[in-house]
């Protein structure tokens, strides 16, 4: 699907979830959006969360790592039934991001149960995991949807990835492929960390130089609470002089996740590398004008060549933002649109 010069994309195949995006006309720059998007004040109608902490990694000599989930249910009657969507926050983000809890409220309303999942060590889960999240721990992703099909016998279930967690998502569909689990019926990115070398190297351009230094200090100072946490298992060692994230994930993410370096850590979680393989129902909302989020010739080709994914590409929108002002949206255009879909294409 393309965009026109007015900004709305080219609704080629006619679908009722799907509506033009329309930015306020003194919101049509990707900065601007992104920026208000982060800090606009919302309200939302949540009721309190049902706290499940599940297992994602087995006890070593740190402990075993779980993850923490906000759940919100139907009722027992209907909960098994019903499409239960698991939201997955952006790096430095938690299950109480706006965007997680603006979705959650949408789907809780419209009937779905909504799993609100923390990674690794975010959140108010930080103490329950000695390892480190990042780009690649998709099946931390498939641990939960397994835990709570077996507890709550939930048949139904779609993953809603922001970001980072767009990455986690996508991964994961494309890497189980057809023999991923039958309960997994749809999967939704918005604006996915598919290509994380082509994203790294535009967040160090210099316009994007103030969401590269906010990200750098809220991975540093979750990392020192790290090593509060674990003194013997991570070093502060070098860390005063790591400049850039780049030099975080060089000298953090791959040296504690398993990889040889940053370039390998990049090369080896992207999605991008089974776009070709997702095989479900699949939404990926993509800003041209995301400051830092980049995807390559080679990935668009592969989702347009499978039949499965339906890749959106708005003129405007920032980064994860879609503020919006037609009528029915609420000001955010890519959660109502999600939802559209995901209940015209997951239930049942």
């Amino acid at each position: 699907m393309g965009t026109t010069e007015e900004g709305r994309f080219d609704i080629t195949e006619a679908s009722p979830w799907m509506r033009p995006f329309v930015p306020p006309r003194f919101l049509r720059s990707g900065h601007l959006q992104t920026i208000v998007g982060g800090v606009l004040p919302r309200t939302y109608s949540l009721p309190k969360p049902e706290s499940q902490l599940i297992e994602v990694e087995p006890s070593t000599c740190h402990g075993a790592s779980f993850v923490l989930c906000h759940c919100h249910w139907q009722p027992a009657e209907v909960r098994s039934e019903r499409l239960t969507m698991i939201i997955v926050h952006g790096l430095e983000g938690s299950s109480s991001s706006r965007y997680v809890l603006g979705n959650s409220a949408r789907a809780l309303a419209a009937g779905c149960n909504v799993v609100r999942m923390n990674m690794r060590s975010c959140g108010d889960g930080e103490e329950f995991s000695p390892t480190i999240y990042h780009a690649g721990r998709s099946e931390d992703v498939a641990i939960v949807m397994a835990e709570l099909a077996r507890i709550y016998l939930i048949r139904n279930f779609a993953l809603v990835g922001y970001s980072m967690g767009g990455n986690l998502v996508l991964k994961l569909a494309g890497e189980r492929g057809v023999a991923g689990p039958p309960y997994l019926k749809a999967v939704v990115g918005v604006s996915p960390l598919m290509d994380l070398a082509a994203s790294s190297a535009a967040l160090h351009e210099p316009q994007n130089r103030l969401y590269a230094s906010r990200f750098l200090n809220e991975e540093l100072n979750r990392f020192r609470r790290k090593i509060e946490l674990y003194p013997g298992l991570y070093s502060s060692r070098g860390l005063d002089k790591i400049r850039t994230v780049r030099q975080f994930d060089e000298q953090v993410v791959a040296r504690y996740g398993g990889f040889t370096g940053a370039d390998n850590y990049y090369c080896r979680v992207a999605s991008s590398n089974w776009a070709q393989d997702i095989p479900v129902p699949t939404l990926i909302l993509q800003a041209l004008d995301d400051p830092f989020i980049r995807m390559t010739p080679d990935t668009r080709a592969k989702l347009a060549a499978n039949p499965r994914v339906i890749l959106v590409e708005t003129r405007h929108g920032g980064h994860c933002a879609f503020l919006s002002l037609e009528p029915g949206d609420a000001g955010y255009w890519a959660e109502r649109t999600l939802l559209d879909f995901l209940l015209a294409t997951a239930e049942g």
